[in-house]
């Protein structure tokens, strides 16, 4: 009889969206990989939002698909409304955002999953970490991962361990006084994790989300509310031009809160988790619960609601801005108040969970442990909120523990490199004190790090450690090849004021008295580059990609698509080509800091030159280099040109 595989390379534990893209990386890199989770029907569960993307977590959706994960694709295949936000800002500010059809997102991920060479999934819960005590006397690793036990009493045995826990450490939901155990609403706990790692040597603390009641499409009165239909343009998440929306686009519905909503909710506040003692961990401030939204915002009388449904064929929706854990009466007769909602029913109540988190900067950049070697945590297990958040730490976790037990060095993405290079750093040299959420505003260098462009920026990079499929890499040579043809033409060919001079009235631009580049006039305000090519031929032989190689499957449809998406590009590089450069210069200082390396057994505490605050952040963070150092609070300016003297500079 053939026994249970119980060997293997990696071992992932969690199948959500970290666990997800961790496995997925791992195993088609080469590891013989093993996915862990309680419950193979909820792989890749959407457990709050059925949603993907938004301000600056579109990027890294975006940055996923870039190094060849598979987020962006699935989102792109189960989309049933699809935006892109804030376009009336610049480039750097553009974010792509699409509602997903909750069942098929999972469908897609397990079908996925499935068929990728190397990954086996097994349907339990790992209840314990296999350690030792580490061998190489060079570390400053104490022990060292060696494989999990499960409830079933099983023992999986692996190089490596990716911890992806989400909320299920520990988890306590919260629905009014009612208090169930469990990671998300008919879902078991995990227990025995957390103090296995505080007897290791970890710190710990708890954190708080939340969710909104789902509610019945059938009883919402649809004809006193706005309508927010998607955008019907090329953009989409995935650069794989194949890779298109299917299912029937669907409307979100806006709604307000009213000051009968708000007076009800005063009248029950003791009754809520957040205002009662019952809830002491901290929740996410930029998305608070309703009953947090009118004590913080007494002043307002009225918070927009955003109705979102959750499936091509469903009747259920998600009540986006009305996250709650009061009673369920009481939300209920909340929601009956609001405009369009007078006689909702209810399929479920919101709720508020509590659960365990580790403090990130216990991790290396690799997001392997500093305690337990070949152990990586990625998603909320470090303190992060959000599907896209987890996915690019579980993409980073599964490529670094391949590497690891490679004996190869891990792939640390910059900040000017990436939006998941920017949230890792902040993580590990910063810590967190609230849930982490990415911001456009968190990146210094946003302008660098847009999403037209992540393929430019990161698809070379996943090629060179044999992650990005040979289809995608060609894609890429061929993308870049035109932008580059193209901005050259650009920047070397002249047009004569009167073969422009038209164009330019027609869109209210001063006539050119001389002839100029082209790239001068796409510089203007309201110059678009789709104009200029449609009346040039040579342009039109550069975007024309009508017989390439590299898209022979698709159809003209996606052919269009693609060139789309390549002018789009070729005019932001040309638009802000000042601010680009500028950026750029910026970011070449920063890496001349990066080189300045710290040795990783440096005695900062008998430096008596450094403040004391500086000696216990660097002693406990153990900074690779001197710009890592200068990102982490409490190290001043003073305390970098100490270390830069002690560094030989």
């Amino acid at each position: 009889m053939t026994s249970l595989p119980t060997e293997y390379d990696i071992i992932v534990v969690g199948a959500g969206h970290a666990g997800c893209e961790a496995a997925s990386a791992a195993a088609r890199m080469g590891s013989r990989t093993l996915l862990i989770t309680p419950d193979m029907n909820k792989i890749a569960q959407m457990s709050c939002n059925p949603a993907v993307g938004g301000i600056a977590k579109g990027q890294i959706v975006r940055e996923i698909d870039a190094m060849d994960g598979m987020m962006g694709i699935v989102a792109d295949l189960t989309a049933i409304q699809f935006r892109m936000l804030n376009q009336s800002k610049g480039p750097a500010m553009w974010s792509p955002r699409s509602q997903s059809d909750r069942k098929r997102y999972i469908e897609e991920w397990v079908r996925i999953l499935s068929s990728t060479p190397n990954l086996s999934i097994w349907q339990d819960t790992v209840t314990q970490l296999l350690t030792a005590n580490n061998p190489s006397s060079d570390s400053s690793q104490q022990h060292v991962v060696q494989g999990v036990k499960t409830q079933l009493g099983i023992t999986f045995r692996a190089r490596a361990v990716i911890l992806t826990a989400g909320t299920f450490l520990n988890g306590l939901l919260h629905f009014g006084r009612q208090q169930i155990a469990g990671g998300r609403i008919s879902e078991s706990a995990s227990l025995g994790i957390t103090e296995q790692l505080l007897s290791l040597g970890f710190r710990t603390d708890r954190m708080k989300t939340g969710t909104p009641a789902r509610i019945d499409k059938r009883s919402i009165d649809f004809s006193v509310l706005t309508e927010q239909k998607g955008d019907d343009t090329f953009h989409h998440f995935s650069y794989f031009p194949d890779v298109q929306r299917r299912l029937r686009q669907e409307s979100c519905w806006i709604t307000y809160t009213n000051e009968q909503t708000h007076a009800l909710l005063r009248e029950h506040l003791d009754e809520s988790p957040m205002y009662n003692g019952q809830i002491h961990s901290i929740g996410p401030r930029y998305c608070p619960s309703i009953e947090t939204k009118i004590v913080t915002f007494a002043d307002k009388n009225a918070h927009q609601l955003f109705l979102e449904p959750e499936g091509e064929n469903s009747n259920e929706y998600y009540v986006n801005g009305f996250s709650s854990s009061m009673p369920w009466d009481v939300q209920w007769n909340a929601l009956r108040t609001v405009r369009g909602l007078e006689n909702v029913v209810l399929y479920r109540p919101g709720y508020a969970i509590e659960y365990d988190f580790f403090d990130p900067t216990q991790l290396f950049h690799s997001l392997e442990t500093k305690i337990v070697g070949n152990l990586f945590f990625a998603g909320q297990i470090n303190g992060t909120t959000g599907y896209e958040e987890a996915a690019g730490q579980g993409l980073m976790a599964g490529i670094n523990a391949h590497r690891a037990i490679a004996g190869e060095q891990p792939l640390v993405l910059s900040r000017d490199e990436s939006y998941i290079g920017v949230l890792i750093d902040d993580l590990v040299t910063k810590g967190v004190d609230e849930p982490y959420r990415m911001f456009t505003s968190r990146a210094e260098y946003r302008i660098l790090l847009r999403q037209d462009n992540a393929d430019m920026r990161l698809t070379e990079k996943s090629r060179s450690i044999g992650l990005a499929s040979g289809s995608r890499y060609l894609l890429y040579n061929r993308k870049r090849s035109i932008v580059e043809d193209a901005i050259r033409y650009l920047q070397q060919t002249t047009v004569t004021p009167a073969h422009i001079n038209d164009y330019l009235a027609s869109i209210g631009s001063s006539p050119l008295s001389r002839p100029a580049h082209y790239s001068e006039l796409i510089a203007r305000p309201g110059v678009a580059l789709s104009e200029l090519v449609t009346n040039n031929d040579g342009l039109q032989t550069i975007f024309d990609v009508a017989d390439s190689d590299v898209l022979t499957s698709c159809s003209p449809q996606q052919k269009s698509v693609f060139r789309s998406e390549l002018i789009e590009e070729v005019e932001i590089e040309i638009k802000y080509e000042g601010y680009i450069r500028r950026e750029r210069q910026l970011a070449d200082k920063l890496h001349r800091l990066d080189a300045i390396r710290l040795p990783a057994d440096f005695d900062y505490t008998s430096v008596q030159s450094l403040s004391t605050e500086a000696r216990q952040k660097l002693s406990s963070i153990r900074p690779a280099s001197i710009a890592e150092a200068s990102r982490i609070p409490g190290v001043s300016p003073n305390d970098i040109s100490v270390l830069l003297l002690l560094m030989g500079r």
